[in-house]
């Protein structure tokens, strides 16, 4: 039986989707509208929860959307290998103003070790950089897409 494929929504995701002030709203509206009309489950973990919490509240997330992932012992593994390859490669990643951050590096490895996941869906630029580096030696089995194109423009199709 072949499984669903499925996006995993970081917290910045979350933020430009519940704030119709950000530039980035109609972008993410745009995603979570296709991926829920085309029956992609909407994944979330605990980590991006526990994120979103230091200003919003949990009530404000679409939680009947989404599918609630806690992070658990296959994450920690693979967030050790991706963390010893960040690390060990550090040198090459230019981030501006901000050092590597570990729930960044949690959040892939939950993507990549849930089965079902085909998307990463963010809008954080510099979680991006650290993407392409694990891309080039971990080659994570997620695409990351980022919420500055339309998903219309991502995916080839029009948007009538």
């Amino acid at each position: 039986m072949k499984i669903r494929e499925s996006v995993f929504c970081d917290t910045s995701f979350f933020i430009r989707l519940l704030d119709k002030n950000d530039p980035l709203h109609r972008n993410a509206g745009g995603y979570f509208k296709y991926f829920t009309e085309n029956g992609f489950p909407l994944l979330i973990s605990t980590i991006a929860i526990a994120e979103y919490c230091v200003r919003g509240k949990i009530i404000d997330l679409p939680l009947r959307n989404l599918q609630i992932v806690p992070f658990n012992l296959d994450h920690a593994l693979r967030t050790g290998e991706f963390s010893k390859t960040i690390f060990e490669n550090k040198n090459r990643l230019d981030l501006n103003q901000r050092s590597i951050i570990p729930n960044d590096t949690k959040l892939f490895a939950q993507a990549d070790t849930e089965k079902s996941v085909q998307y990463y869906l963010s809008s954080d630029t510099e979680s991006f950089k650290i993407y392409n580096l694990l891309r080039k030696e971990s080659d994570p089995k997620f695409e990351f897409i980022n919420l500055s194109s339309p998903f219309d423009i991502q995916f080839g199709i029009l948007n009538l």
